[in-house]
C-alpha cells in the first residue's frame, strides 16, 4: 500500500473544530504532530459492467480524439479504421481505459452540435466494445451524447464541465450505473483563457468540485462511481497549473473518498516550460518528456489515474513512480 505526502498541521480552535493552519502562525503548544505520510486509499471504481482497482497502482487512460481540431492530434484519427487501430495499439501498450472525444476542448474551440459529435464517436465506441473488454469513456459535456454513448457500450462519462454545462449528464450516468469524471474548468473552451486569474486555485477547485459532487449525488450518482479531476489547463494560469500539481495532496485531503485523475499530457504549460532560447514554446509533438515529468510529480502527490496521449511511455513512467511510492 503506497504512502503519500500529507503536509498539514492542525490546531484546535475555540469551538473545538480542526482546521489546517501554517505551522509558523501557531504557538508551539498548539501544534499537533501529524505523520508526514499516510496510507493511501485502496478501493474500487465501480462503473457499468466493470470494476477498476484504485490504489494498488496508477491507472492509465489513453486519449482518442476523433476530431479535426484537437490541439495535439487533430484530424489524425478521423478515419474509423485509424481510430480503431490507434485504440487497439494503446490497449496493447497497457491502457486501462480508452477515453474517446468527438469535440475539441482546446482553448478557443467552439461548440459543435450533438449530431456531429455523435456521428464521430458512436461508430468507434460500438465497434471498439466488440473488440475489447477495456472500459470505454466518452469525453462529452452533453447528456444526449452521454446517453447514446452509454447505450453503445461506454462505461464512463468524462465531463470537463463537471455538470456545469448540462447537469442531466448525472441522470444518464445514474441510470446506467456508469462512472463519472468531474473535471474543474472555468468558462467555456472559447473563453477560459481570457478569464481573470483565481486568487487561490486550490481553494477554488475544491469548492467548485464539492458543488459538482453534491449535484451528482442529488441526481443519483453513487460516490463510488465518481472520480475528480482538478482540470490542468482549463482556465488556469501557467503558475496555477504548476501549483495544482505541486499541491495535489491538498485536493486529495479535501476529497479522501474519491480517486483523482490528472491530465497534463502535451499541454501548453509544458510547452512554455520547455521553451527555447528565443522564448518559443515547444510544440505539442516535443512535449513527451515534460509530460512524463509532470505525471511522475502528480503520482508522487497522490494521483490515481493519468490521462495521456502516449500510453506506453506513461505505463512505464507510472510503474517506476508507483515503485517509489511503495517505499515512501
Amino acid at each position: 500500500m503506497g504512502k503519500y505526502p500529507f503536509p498539514f498541521f492542525f490546531a484546535e480552535s475555540e469551538s473545538g473544530s480542526d482546521r489546517d493552519l501554517s505551522a509558523r502562525s501557531l504557538p508551539s503548544f498548539l501544534l499537533i504532530a501529524v505523520p508526514l505520510y499516510y496510507d493511501h486509499m485502496v478501493h474500487e471504481w465501480r462503473i457499468a459492467g466493470h470494476t477498476l482497482p484504485i490504489g494498488n497502482r496508477t491507472l492509465v487512460m489513453g486519449v482518442l480524439n476523433v476530431t479535426p481540431d484537437s490541439f495535439s492530434d487533430g484530424a489524425q484519427f478521423l478515419s474509423p479504421d485509424k481510430a480503431l487501430a490507434h485504440a487497439e495499439q494503446m490497449i496493447a501498450d497497457g491502457a486501462d481505459i480508452i477515453d474517446i472525444g468527438g469535440e475539441s476542448t482546446r482553448p478557443g474551440a467552439g461548440l459543435i452540435s450533438p449530431e456531429d459529435e455523435l456521428q464521430r464517436v458512436l461508430p468507434i465506441i460500438a465497434e471498439l466494445t466488440k473488440r475489447t473488454s477495456v472500459p470505454i469513456s466518452i469525453d462529452t459535456t452533453k447528456a444526449v451524447v452521454a446517453r447514446a454513448a452509454l447505450d453503445a457500450g461506454a462505461a464512463i462519462v468524462n465531463d470537463i464541465s463537471a455538470l456545469r454545462f448540462d447537469f442531466y449528464i448525472a441522470d444518464e450516468v445514474a441510470k446506467s450505473a456508469a462512472g463519472l469524471v468531474l473535471m474543474h474548468s472555468r468558462g467555456t473552451p472559447a473563453t477560459m483563457q481570457r478569464l481573470p486569474p483565481m486568487a487561490d486555485v486550490v481553494e477554488e477547485v475544491t469548492i467548485s468540485l464539492r458543488s459538482s459532487v453534491a449535484m451528482a449525488e442529488r441526481r443519483g450518482v453513487k460516490r463510488e462511481s465518481m472520480v475528480i479531476d482538478p482540470g490542468i489547463g482549463f482556465g488556469k494560469t501557467q503558475e496555477q497549473n504548476i501549483e495544482l500539481i505541486a499541491r495535489l495532496d491538498r485536493i486529495m485531503h479535501a476529497f479522501p473518498d474519491f480517486p483523482i485523475l490528472i491530465g497534463t499530457s502535451r499541454k501548453s504549460f509544458i510547452g512554455r516550460l520547455l521553451a527555447d532560447e528565443n522564448g518559443e514554446s515547444a510544440p505539442a509533438a516535443d512535449r513527451l518528456h515534460g509530460t512524463m515529468a509532470s505525471i511522475t510529480a502528480a503520482v508522487l502527490r497522490g494521483a490515481h489515474i493519468v490521462r495521456v496521449h502516449d500510453v506506453k511511455a506513461a505505463v512505464e513512467t507510472v510503474r517506476v513512480a508507483d515503485a517509489i511510492n511503495g517505499i515512501l
